[in-house]
């Protein structure tokens, strides 16, 4: 019992120094990101023994811990590594450019006017073309 204690008190201590360097913004992230994490895992109590993230879940994350320091995100304690939160945010940002250059009208874009006029012009000028 008292050895237990003992182990408890320095991995608290280490886990206290390693909050020292870390700015007001970090921490609050770091926050936000576990509570997302641990409403997750509440979400899916019993249900697999692989923790399933939904889409909007993967987009909170993303976007909440791409703002952080690469050395800084592979010191948190996640459920997932910090490259897959990471090709998370590169996803997001591949679908919203995808949905904003997405034609408007499907199809072959009409010709111009002028093209058109002189397409019709060498065809009557020139009746043994195309």
């Amino acid at each position: 019992m008292l050895f237990r204690l003992a182990y408890l008190t320095v991995t608290n201590a280490f886990a206290a120094l390693r909050l020292l360097p870390m700015g007001d913004r970090d921490k609050d992230t770091e926050i936000l990101a576990l509570r997302h994490q641990i409403t997750v895992l509440e979400r899916q109590l019993g249900v697999a023994t692989r923790v399933r993230f939904a889409p909007e879940d993967r987009a909170f994350l993303s976007a909440l811990l791409t703002s952080l320091p690469r050395e800084v995100l592979r010191r948190l304690r996640l459920l997932v590594r910090p490259d897959t939160v990471l090709r998370w945010h590169r996803d997001l940002l591949k679908q919203r450019h995808a949905r904003s250059c997405r034609p408007t009208r499907p199809g072959r874009p009409p010709t111009v006017r002028s093209i058109r006029v002189l397409i019709l012009r060498l065809v009557r000028e020139n009746p043994s073309w195309g």
